[in-house]
């Protein structure tokens, strides 16, 4: 399973719609006007794989197509890529602003989950 994950100060509400909406770039800030930081992880990563179909509802090749013509006309800026979950929960355990997506069995004490896909 994939856990989306918080800052553990972080207690905006979060479900599946806006998870969504955060990772195709049509939210970006929470409830409270802050703004938000999505971390994903890079491409190809088995666990990216089952985000973007369980969540977002796209393959890999369809969200990179959606995000390359969102960066050429100006309109966006996808998530940042890191390599792994541990890279993914030292981001989000740092900043109450990231949201990120990582392996459940991956989850720590040092984040909050916030929707599991």
């Amino acid at each position: 399973d994939v856990a989306v994950i918080v800052h553990p100060s972080n207690n905006n509400a979060l479900d599946a719609d806006t998870i969504a909406k955060i990772y195709t770039g049509k939210v970006k800030s929470f409830d409270d006007g802050s703004k938000i930081i999505a971390i994903a992880l890079d491409s190809g990563n088995p666990i990216a794989d089952e985000f973007n179909d369980k969540a977002l509802k796209k393959s890999s090749s369809q969200l990179k197509a959606y995000w390359s013509k969102l960066v050429f006309t100006g309109k966006g800026t996808p998530p940042k890529e890191v390599a792994n979950d541990a890279e993914v929960i030292s981001l989000v355990a740092s900043n109450p602003n990231t949201i990120g997506f990582i392996s459940a069995s991956a989850v720590d004490g040092s984040v909050k989950v916030v929707q599991s896909f």
